[in-house]
């Protein structure tokens, strides 16, 4: 069962940036270094809006090939149901499972209102996106693998399941922090423990960078510094 986070918990995450966040998760030696966090492929559509954090809500979906029969899919809103199942704020985390997936975009100014009013602070998905200047008119952070003019076939197969973004593996439920930088997943226990841990990394950095740029440098002051642990 997951840790309950606190609303002061989720504030404090969101001043954080991700690499820092990611630092953080490191010190606590939970899984691998190489491990928890999207790769270059994810692409964070809009660097300039405050970092993302909030609860997984999983989809699955298709776009490339049209329906056996009629010219497309009906649409379905039975999934609008699954974001119930987990707390506010919420992630909105898309799968593509097509062969080649990006042929259509799912999220576009439309299903990110929609997805707001489901109390969604944002996507990320290997698939595409579109409307990408309404979309940051509404201060909705897209982290995606591409961009597509069209939602081609796109439509929702399968929610509530564990999905693969950019080598990330993301379950329901999972927290998550994005920025530019990428996406992040956090292990709840440890959550609470975050900001605390960051702030005296970040204190650490600084006085590196301090230490490098003032008259008393020495490399044998630097190891000193460096040796500390987190």
């Amino acid at each position: 069962m997951k840790e309950k986070i606190s609303q002061a918990t989720l504030e404090a995450l969101k001043s954080l940036d991700t690499c820092t966040v990611a630092n953080a998760i490191e010190c606590f030696h939970m899984r691998l270094r190489n491990e928890g966090f999207s790769n270059f492929s994810l692409r964070c559509c809009f660097p300039k809006l405050p970092p993302m954090v909030g609860f997984a809500v999983t989809l699955r979906l298709h776009g490339s090939n049209p329906p056996m029969e009629g010219g497309s899919y009906i649409d379905s809103t039975d999934w609008w149901q699954e974001f119930d199942l987990q707390p506010i704020p919420r992630i909105a985390v898309i799968e593509d499972g097509d062969h080649q997936p990006g042929k259509g975009a799912f999220i576009g100014e439309t299903h990110a209102a929609i997805l707001q009013t489901m109390g969604c602070v944002g996507v990320v998905t290997n698939g595409a996106v579109r409307d990408l200047g309404a979309v940051e008119r509404l201060g909705f952070p897209l982290f995606a693998a591409s961009v597509s003019v069209s939602h081609a076939y796109a439509h929702v197969a399968k929610v509530e399941t564990t999905v693969e973004i950019s080598g990330l593996k993301i379950n329901p439920g999972d927290l998550l922090h994005g920025d530019q930088h990428g996406v992040v997943k956090i292990p709840t226990e440890i959550a609470a423990e975050i900001p605390a841990l960051a702030a005296r990394l970040q204190e650490r950095e600084h006085k590196i960078i301090e230490f490098c740029r003032s008259g008393d440098f020495s490399r044998e002051g630097l190891r000193q510094i460096l040796r500390k642990p987190c």
